[in-house]
């Protein structure tokens, strides 16, 4: 007997951050806009897509936006709205299935294998879910439809802002092997220039590779890429997922001793942590530091502390800590990384529901 086919939405609020401000101040509605960071330092946590327009994006220095776009106006962060707006939308999901994982405020999967309206396709449903979220907040949800999650996350990007797109069983195969590289969801920059260098760039040439190829260059890995390459993902849709850890990480342009230095360079990793801690309304309580060094060996260190911290003060502080522990260095440093893990949730995970046309 064929097993039936599962039906995934992937939501995913426009510039969410971003347009919550120029919704609330006309002032800036159509001006390229900046949440997070300031004119001198730390990291834009969102940007409007009049900003991205010039290439600002986030997690970007906000050094680096207003070069890019010396109009760029920066607003400060507002969580506790952002919050409460994720809630109502949040409320419009649960509407519609019980089956809900969310992965940020303003993103989460879906799976309507069975909905609560009785809608024909899970197409519908998506169609009303958008049009539920911008009477109820005014504000523009992109929606990916598919049988799984990969695909889902996909279509809702392919055709970003505004957009509702559909991969169909018989569109998925052949939709992947035309796919770049790029936008392969779980394949970040790090893992697309190894990729590129063994001359994969497209869904195509990553299907050409064995099980076995995939896995002597990136390990447990291989198995997710070898299957999203044939447009299978059987990862099912975990409602109340529990995250395990929040971090950030990166890579120098230039290798460093100097712990003034590093501790700089420290700064926006930390601002990016802070601002991800504060969204998802997270602490934890281990500090974990990251540090490659110039010839690839990696070290890390680790304090746990009594008591979930988020705030970027302590952060900095466990962190500074850290690295001060590992002076005096034989070696430079070219990539550094925090994050915060042992996360104080507050609740358990909740049992998967079982499962219509797409």
């Amino acid at each position: 007997m064929t097993a039936p086919v599962r039906k995934v939405i992937h939501i995913d609020m426009d510039a969410f951050y971003a347009s919550v401000e120029q919704r609330d101040d006309p002032s800036l509605r159509g001006r390229p806009v900046a949440v997070g960071g300031s004119r001198e330092r730390g990291v834009v946590a969102a940007a409007s897509y009049e900003a991205r327009v010039f290439g600002v994006r986030s997690a970007m220095p906000s050094v680096t936006a207003r070069r890019l776009c010396p109009d760029l106006v920066f607003v400060r962060p507002r969580f506790d709205a952002y919050r409460a707006i994720s809630e109502e939308i949040r409320a419009v999901f649960a509407a519609h299935t019980p089956v809900i994982e969310p992965l940020s405020l303003d993103e989460a999967y879906l799976d309507v294998s069975e909905n609560l309206q009785g809608l024909p396709s899970a197409t519908a449903v998506a169609r009303a879910i958008r049009a539920e979220i911008l009477a109820r907040t005014g504000l523009v949800a992109s929606a990916g439809v598919s049988y799984n999650k990969f695909l889902a996350k996909v279509a809702s990007d392919y055709r970003k802002p505004d957009a509702l797109f559909v991969i169909t069983p018989a569109m998925g195969p052949a939709f992947v092997e035309d796919l770049a590289i790029g936008r392969f969801h779980g394949i970040g920059p790090v893992t697309e220039g190894k990729m590129r260098r063994l001359g994969i760039r497209t869904g195509r040439d990553l299907k050409a590779r064995s099980l076995e190829e995939l896995a002597a260059v990136f390990g447990s890995s291989a198995a997710y890429y070898h299957g999203v390459a044939r447009g299978i993902d059987e990862r099912p849709v975990r409602a109340h997922r529990i995250r395990k850890s929040i971090g950030a990480e990166n890579t120098f342009s230039d290798d460093s001793a100097d712990f003034e230095t590093l501790s700089e360079r420290l700064a926006p990793i930390l601002d990016k942590v802070a601002t991800a801690c504060r969204a998802k309304g997270l602490g934890g309580r281990t500090v974990t530091l990251k540090v490659k060094f110039s010839d690839f060996a990696q070290v890390t260190r680790a304090r746990s502390l009594p008591a979930p911290v988020s705030d970027r003060d302590t952060l900095a502080q466990v962190s500074l800590a850290l690295l001060r522990e590992l002076y005096p260095l034989r070696r430079s440093v070219r990539l550094l990384g925090v994050s915060v893990s042992a996360l104080d949730h507050g609740q358990a995970e909740a049992p998967r529901q079982l499962g219509l046309a797409l």
